[in-house]
């Protein structure tokens, strides 16, 4: 029977999923995984470990060996696969974008598919430019070969999410360009998901990008085999074994900085704020520390948009992190 799958924020579940090659490789042996509706999940180990296959499994551009992958609650394997891939988002490394269409053409892809009429088609690709920071007016009319490598991968992500899929897949987006657009791409990507709350799988070997964007990380070592799943914030604080710590490495207590925020409550009271550098109540420790050394002094003004809360100083970012520190 030819079903579609038709839910407006789908949970992923893999459950005991299996892949095993011709040749009797085992790329993933029995992983599960529960990803909730509108979550990011980023998937990290090292080369080879599988991450790209769990991904492509997600929608059947692999198929499984054994276990199911559950989108919406109902199994993937009864869902005509060509109909599946237009549910689901898909953003890889190199974009792979049309090279002889034109970029508003490139993003109006599976609408056109669908049947979506011209003039649906034009309304959401140029509305999709601007969620990605590309103007329509300059960038529509454009060839793939005139845009830089960061706005290739824009209007790639724009594509993945035209049709307003399920759920958002992400392989390695932002590898193939350098650490200053890479850093741009990722915050034109937080932006973004703050409006669009896709349910998203990210495939990356980078740890830091990993904890910028993910909700939850799961860490997977040979075979995908799942070594922890967690937050940010519990990964840096509690490796919940040597694989995982290792593979975290020694900076693991300067990244915890960039995801515990700042404490609301317990600051310093303030006698005067005049010349004080401050930082919003939603700022990290790392970025409340990184102002102190900017501008040379020992303590910061914590704020709620006009309000002072308090001051916090170098110790407080020390004691917060302590604090903040998930119980053994």
């Amino acid at each position: 029977m030819d079903r579609t799958v038709n839910h407006d924020a789908a949970p992923i579940t893999l459950d005991r999923l299996r892949k095993v090659y011709p040749d009797q490789t085992v790329a993933v042996d029995e992983l599960t995984l529960d990803i909730a509706a509108g979550e990011v999940c980023v998937l990290i180990g090292p080369s080879g470990c599988g991450k790209s296959t769990v991904l492509r499994m997600v929608n059947r551009l692999i198929e499984p060996t054994a276990g199911r992958v559950l989108l919406g609650g109902e199994d993937v394997t009864t869902v005509d696969p060509v109909r599946l891939r237009r549910t689901i988002g898909y953003v890889i490394q190199n974009v792979g974008l049309f090279p002889h269409q034109t970029v508003r053409t490139n993003v109006g892809t599976v609408p056109r598919l669908l049947g979506w009429d011209r003039s649906r088609i034009a309304k959401r690709s140029d509305e999709l430019l601007e969620q990605v920071g590309l103007d329509p007016s300059r960038f529509g009319r454009r060839y793939p070969h005139e845009l830089s490598g960061g706005q290739r991968q824009r209007v790639g992500v724009a594509r993945a999410l035209a049709a307003d899929p399920l759920v958002l897949l992400m392989d390695e987006p932002f590898s193939a360009v350098d650490p200053i657009v890479r850093g741009r791409l990722q915050e034109e990507f937080l932006r973004l998901r703050s409006t669009v709350r896709k349910t998203t799988i990210v495939v990356t070997h980078d740890l830091q990008e990993a904890i910028r964007l993910g909700d939850r990380i799961a860490v997977l070592s040979d075979h995908a085999h799942l070594e922890q799943y967690a937050t940010p914030a519990e990964l840096l604080a509690a490796p919940a074994n040597e694989f995982v710590e290792r593979f975290i490495g020694d900076d693991r207590g300067i990244m915890r900085l960039s995801v515990t925020p700042v404490p609301r409550t317990g600051l310093r009271p303030l006698s005067s704020v005049d010349g004080m550098p401050s930082v919003p109540v939603t700022a990290t420790l790392r970025e409340a520390l990184a102002e102190m050394l900017a501008t040379g002094h020992e303590q910061v003004v914590v704020r709620d948009g006009d309000t002072a809360l308090g001051a916090l100083t170098a110790e407080d970012v020390r004691a917060a992190l302590a604090e903040a520190k998930p119980a053994d």
